[in-house]
């Protein structure tokens, strides 16, 4: 009964996330400054031999969107799965855990989860204004386009009919 009416009491709250998250990795940036807003991260891990029934290293290195370019090489990074940013880069720096070199004071900020979400919105909200405007634009002329042609069309059939009738055809208005 006690955890029912916790769960009820954080329902709010979980109701606000929009977004879905995902789990965190840790890693070390490997290499930076090289790519605009991406850096290479070595996470680790360990892989199970059966035959040798021992583990072995084994660490997996991922490109990850680094928004603001604000994270160094030898920085310990969380990541996570985020939207696809490109065709290698599937995850997206959360925070910086220690940072190497320069305090993380000095760098520009990592955008929140929500910032970025936020950020994905508007653009796409522009993109779909933009598409609008286009689409608006397009169906314009295709009206202009048609009512020219249209005109033309008229204007032959007017001087097909004032031939007809012995009179001087008229040049195009």
């Amino acid at each position: 009964m006690a955890t029912a009416a916790r769960f009820a009491a954080d329902a709010p709250k979980a109701a606000t996330n929009v977004y879905k998250s995902f789990r965190e990795l840790h890693g070390v940036v490997v290499s930076a400054g090289l790519m605009q807003r991406t850096v290479k991260v070595r996470v680790g891990g360990m892989k199970w031999n059966r035959f040798l029934k021992k583990s072995f290293d084994n660490s997996q290195t991922y490109m990850v969107h680094d928004p603001n370019d604000s994270l160094r090489t030898g920085d310990v990074v969380a990541i996570t799965p985020g939207e696809r940013n490109s065709k290698h880069k599937r995850h997206v720096v959360k925070h910086i855990i220690a940072p190497a070199g320069t305090p993380i004071e000095e760098r520009p900020p990592v955008p929140t989860e929500q910032e970025r979400w936020a950020a994905l919105t508007a653009k796409a909200e522009a993109k779909q204004q933009r598409r609008a405007l286009r689409q608006h634009a397009e169906q314009v002329e295709r009206q202009l386009d048609y009512t020219a042609r249209l005109a033309k069309k008229s204007m032959k059939q007017i001087n097909t009919l004032l031939r007809l009738h012995g009179q001087q055809p008229v040049k195009n208005l």
